[in-house]
């Protein structure tokens, strides 16, 4: 069997790279950049006061002052070599080039007592943030919801992007219900089809539900031809007699990795269509795409980075397994300790509440030690 990284990197390098277009700033957040953006602008677009008090020549300073002029954000520029009331964000009048902030002054009656003040103290110069001409956002960046204010400070409308992949999500299984219906002895709903579908999404996909298809070889190939970017399947991809999804790919190329939970894993392609053939069991799943599906779809945007992020986390209870498959542990990661799940069965969808990581433990290893330290796969931010 193929191991995590191997089929990672076999998987990336079969998905082809989708084409680009231009949207609307605010459709952009989640999408991945298709070139390079350059300022054309320079922020601060001009010399402008980083705080409320007196603008002033340095060169005339420490002295009292009598101020006749006030300058706030959003007045047009002027010249000037008097001293000038000024507010944050106003701009510098020309002829003048130090702020002295107001809690540094005193009162001489109507007149101003100004300390000693250096050259461009309290002033944010023009382009001192952006210069016009600077890369603010590689290729291959995912936008994120701070990256939209600085493009829309920069004058950016419209900005090129991957195209969003279509991913198809076709569920598989007699004993599958839909959502709404009240699930008999025996029936189990059709959960993985909105986890994935919000996965999907959360990594710039669009989500397209196929339904169930009953175990049955030819409806699975009639499903299977659907017009779709990728295509994902869960359930029927394992050795049983009613196991058809790998029978109905046209070609079968990768198959099975050295993991748990997720070990049935599939990848082949419908016609020219990539298909993931995902294990039935939630929990392998989730896991199963966290590690291969999201970054393909990423690779298939030219995403430049395609993995969440990794921290090494101590286990103070420790870790034991039998060695020949890497273990992806439920977890919940605080600081650099790692809590795991109680349950850890690939049909225990408990173990991902409250989840904020999948902690990986080697294949060749048979334990960690309590106390001893692993890598884990940061789900969220923490």
């Amino acid at each position: 069997m193929r191991s995590v990284v191997e089929t990672t990197r076999a998987v990336i390098a079969r998905m082809p790279r989708l084409a680009s277009e231009e949207v609307e700033l605010a459709a952009a957040v989640g999408r991945v950049l298709a070139k390079d953006v350059t300022a054309t602008r320079q922020l601060p677009g001009f010399d402008n006061s980083a705080m409320d008090g007196y603008a002033a020549r340095s060169a005339a300073l420490p002295g009292t002052f009598a101020v006749t002029q006030v300058v706030a954000a959003g007045d047009a520029p002027a010249a000037t070599s008097e001293v000038v009331r000024i507010f944050t964000g106003a701009p510098m009048p020309a002829g003048l080039d130090t702020v002295v902030m107001q809690e540094d002054t005193q009162h001489d009656g109507d007149r101003i007592v100004l300390p000693a003040s250096r050259i461009g103290e309290n002033v944010r110069r023009a382009g001192e943030d952006i210069a016009v001409g600077e890369c603010v956002l590689a290729a291959g960046t995912r936008i994120r919801p701070w990256h939209i204010g600085v493009l829309a400070a920069l004058g950016v409308a419209r900005v090129g992007v991957a195209r969003a992949p279509r991913v198809a999500l076709l569920a598989t299984g007699d004993e599958l219900v839909e959502v709404a219906t009240q699930p008999k002895p025996g029936q189990l709903v059709n959960s993985s089809a909105y986890a994935l579908a919000a996965l999907v999404a959360e990594c710039g996909g669009v989500p397209i539900s196929l339904g169930i298809v009953r175990d049955d070889l030819a409806a699975t190939r009639e499903a299977l031809s659907t017009t779709a970017d990728v295509i994902i399947t869960t359930g029927g991809v394992s050795v049983g007699d009613r196991d058809f999804v790998r029978e109905a790919l046209d070609e079968l190329e990768l198959y099975k990795v050295a993991m748990k939970p997720g070990k049935p894993f599939a990848f082949g392609r419908r016609g020219e269509t990539p298909v993931f053939g995902l294990p039935g069991n939630p929990v392998s799943t989730l896991v199963a795409f966290e590690l291969f599906v999201r970054p393909a779809l990423l690779a298939m945007q030219g995403a430049a980075i395609t993995e969440r992020p990794r921290r090494a986390v101590t286990l103070p209870g420790g870790y034991r397994k039998p060695a020949g498959r890497a273990h992806y542990v439920r977890a919940r990661v605080e600081g650099d300790v790692a809590h795991v799940h109680p349950k850890q069965g690939s049909a225990m969808l408990s173990s991902v509440l409250g989840t904020n990581a999948l902690v990986e433990i080697a294949a060749e290893l048979t334990e960690v030690a309590p106390g001893g330290t692993a890598p884990a796969i940061l789900l969220e931010l923490v």
